[in-house]
């Protein structure tokens, strides 16, 4: 385990990484005893400082939930890091891409939270009521660190969170059967990526309620008019300047963004 002062000293070397946009050296090197305490602890310090710099939490993003995500990742558990309001782009717009180290995007469903939901014991059905709507949605995801990254690094980097886009057809969790929602991630007009939601856990609200159920342990609950990003179920595309991504949902709409 890390002492105090390592963990201040890995955010300061995340935040300078992200204000620079230059990958650092992996957190899982520097301090080779970094732990799963010490890498959610050091994503909620570099949270901390977003807050006070005047970011907003909006919501939380589940990462690693797909077998293909985690297979590219070499990994065999989900992982989670915060949204923030200055990471939405609005459907349609521009990303500039000198505000990353690394951009890659990813199909993924919103679940916006209509009701409180803490756990431990927190379930599909649980999730699907306490769903206000589910949303079709564009992650950008980043690497403020160097690779071969470890799950360590990956926590404390946010989750590799870097942006959020939502659009399409917002849809009632049970008006739909989400496991069948496909997507097809195009760039540039061909298609890179396809995928179901089912190959998120089995069923997306899955995601929902592993972070529930992982947040309820620290005592913190998902909020009303939060927003949950249930993980991806393709693997990532990797983003260059010029490039338009274009996510079809089929029946839940399309949206898109480009890197400029």
């Amino acid at each position: 385990m890390m002492t105090a002062e390592e963990r201040l000293a890995a955010a300061d070397v995340l935040e300078q990484a992200e204000r620079d946009r230059v990958q650092a050296t992996q957190l899982s090197i520097t301090w080779p005893h970094i732990d799963f305490e010490d890498a959610y602890a050091i994503s909620a310090e570099g949270a901390r400082r977003r807050v006070a710099k005047g970011a907003r939490i909006v919501g939380h993003k589940v990462g690693l939930t797909s077998k293909a995500m985690q297979r590219s990742s070499m990994i065999d558990e989900p992982d989670y890091g915060y949204l923030f309001d200055t990471q939405a782009i609005a459907d349609g717009g521009k990303a500039i891409h000198a505000n990353y180290c690394l951009p890659r995007v990813e199909v993924e469903l919103a679940f916006v939270m209509g009701k409180a939901l803490k756990g431990p014991g927190v379930n599909l059905t649980d999730v699907l009521r306490a769903t206000e709507y589910v949303v079709p949605a564009i992650e950008i995801v980043d690497a403020r660190l160097k690779d071969t990254r470890k799950i360590h690094d990956t926590i404390s980097d946010n989750g590799a969170g870097a942006g959020l886009v939502m659009g399409g057809r917002p849809v009632r969790p049970t008006d739909v059967d989400l496991r069948w929602v496909g997507g097809i991630m195009s760039k540039n007009g061909e298609v890179e990526e396809t995928g179901l939601a089912a190959g998120v856990l089995g069923h997306p609200a899955m995601g929902v309620a592993w972070l529930a159920n992982k947040l309820g342990t620290h005592g913190v609950s998902l909020e009303p008019g939060h927003i949950v990003l249930a993980g991806s179920f393709t693997r990532v595309v990797f983003a260059k300047k010029g490039d338009t991504l274009n996510a079809d949902f089929g029946p839940l709409g399309a949206l898109a963004i480009q890197f400029v």
